[in-house]
């Protein structure tokens, strides 16, 4: 009998190239470049040979801080075809910031967009890289563009070198919110599978056109959208920063015809409070989805309810490569406010603190398991100690889950707060909260109270012209909401901390809050 053996991984570039070569592969909107596999695999195979000749080799970490463009794609495709590993930066992060992860992950060669000189400046005597590659992310003047150049027609690298699904494909770091950012090892098996799992419930193509608008360096933004698109054979359409206007022209363009995109729910919110969504066609749409926050029902309604947009909730992190559960299309608006099932490669369980799975209904951690879930982090045993049991991975995620097997997200387990023996979910209270005309954005927190412990604060963005006060909120809240629900707090806000994904940074908020309050109520 022959022995098995692991797969090899297929560069999907070199393939696509070959049976449809003439297909566009990607479009950068800010530079209005667009290249067919063809041209893309040739531009990946003259920068994997300039890797070679820099010496990189297999398992190196190659990395890449810059905004969003095509040129992204083709670094981390060009690191894979030369089996390196490709080392995705927060372009928002201080030299200060980035020191520690470049220095944890050893990496050898840095990618940079020229606008962050500045910050590579200072973080060059920190760290160990041998080789910076700048880049304008418009394929203008560069080192980039003069690498890809100056490489000879014999010396392109047409063919990957060969590796097996289990090796490790890339290296994401955590947010790092609560410590040192912990290194998230992502398998090329990892991103296959994940792939493998929004083909139903996402309705990918070929003939898809996904329009990346998250970040790239993101594991939401790159492998919900532009790498399963690759690997489809579809097209993926890059846009540099968020931009809400631009955005609602863009799914406007019958040209570009865009018929599958992910969002956090900010981005969502601020579409739907520009002028431009009255007249922007979205009947093209086939897939519309949200994440990397909690999604607020208030505002899936509002799209499903003045567009007919049916916007899919789902649930995923950096360790599942954000490919764990969503709703799918045909459960909008029934099953609105969850994330839906279990996807087929990714499974899940509520677990209580006692080690057992919670009845249906009741709030527990979910644990995961499956080949979308990462073998561990980089460089942290500690981590890899606490984060693991039995082979499952704790997540450290709260939900429940409903007598159909749909999941709702309640919150992090650390954004959780014990209001006179009850646990609050500050999720909950932000989607009640959501649907004040007054308020455009909302994040709560627990505070300090000296009866019950902890006790709700709303920290409350209004909308132009509109006041918010404690008693509306209460009154609000009232009609949805107990009692130790209620925030007994408000603070007012122009805008709200968040990171690059959109997130609200409630770290922050909950160091600054307290000093801006008063005597709790």
């Amino acid at each position: 009998m022959q022995q098995s053996i692991a797969p090899t991984v297929v560069d999907w570039i070199n393939h696509h190239a070959k049976t449809n070569p003439k297909k566009c592969a990607t479009i950068d909107l800010a530079s209005n470049r667009r290249f067919t596999y063809a041209e893309m695999h040739d531009r990946v195979g003259r920068l994997a040979a300039h890797l070679i000749s820099l010496g990189v080799k297999p398992g190196d970490r190659v990395g890449f801080i810059a905004l969003n463009s095509t040129d992204i794609l083709d670094i981390i495709f060009a690191t894979w075809r030369v089996g390196g590993i490709s080392l995705a930066l927060n372009f928002r992060l201080t030299a200060s910031e980035l020191d520690f992860i470049v220095n944890d992950a050893g990496a050898d060669i840095l990618f940079y967009d020229q606008e962050f000189e500045p910050v590579i400046t200072e973080l060059k005597p920190r760290v160990k890289v041998k080789h910076y590659i700048d880049l304008d992310g418009l394929g203008g003047s560069s080192t980039l563009e003069t690498a890809i150049a100056g490489v000879s027609e014999d010396k392109i690298l047409f063919e990957r070198v060969q590796q097996t699904m289990n090796e490790q494909a890339m290296l994401m770091y955590s947010s790092g919110t609560t410590g040192r950012p912990k290194g998230v090892v992502i398998t090329h098996s990892m991103i296959f599978y994940s792939a493998v799992n929004g083909v139903s419930p996402i309705r990918t193509t070929v003939d898809a056109v996904w329009l990346s608008i998250m970040p790239l360096f993101h594991v939401g933004g790159l492998n919900i959208s532009s790498l399963p698109a690759l690997w489809f054979g579809a097209t993926t359409v890059i846009m540099r920063n968020f931009d809400p206007g631009l955005t609602l022209d863009v799914f406007n363009d019958a040209d570009l015809a865009i018929t599958h995109t992910i969002g956090v729910p900010a981005m969502y919110n601020a579409m739907r409070h520009h002028p431009k969504v009255a007249t922007t066609d979205f009947s093209r749409m086939v897939s519309t989805l949200a994440g990397g926050a909690s999604v607020p029902k208030e505002l899936v309604e509002w799209w499903y309810n003045n567009k007919g947009l049916k916007v899919q909730d789902g649930y995923g992190m950096t360790e599942s490569v954000a490919s764990n559960c969503i709703c799918p299309r045909e459960d909008v608006p029934r099953k609105i406010g969850t994330s839906g099932k279990a996807l087929m490669y990714t499974e899940m369980r509520i677990v209580g603190s006692n080690g057992n799975e919670v009845p249906v209904g009741e709030a527990g951690e979910i644990w995961m398991r499956g080949p979308t879930i990462t073998p561990g982090y980089w460089n942290n045993e500690k981590a890899n100690k606490t984060s693991f049991k039995d082979g499952w991975f704790l997540s450290g995620d709260i939900a429940r889950i409903d007598e159909e097997g749909y999941i709702t997200i309640e919150d992090r387990a650390k954004d959780m707060y014990i209001s006179g023996g009850e646990n609050v979910y500050p999720a909950e209270v932000e989607a009640c909260l959501s649907g004040m005309k007054s308020i455009l954005e909302v994040a709560v927190i627990g505070v300090s109270h000296a009866q019950w412990g902890e006790t709700g604060c709303a920290v409350i963005v209004a909308k132009d012209g509109q006041t918010v006060t404690l008693e509306a909120v209460q009154s609000y809240c009232a009609k949805v909401l107990a009692k130790y629900k209620q925030p007994n707090h408000v603070v007012l806000m122009d805008t709200l901390p968040r990171n690059a994904t959109g997130k609200v940074k409630k770290f922050e908020l909950r160091e600054i809050v307290p000093n801006l309050l008063a005597q709790p109520v």
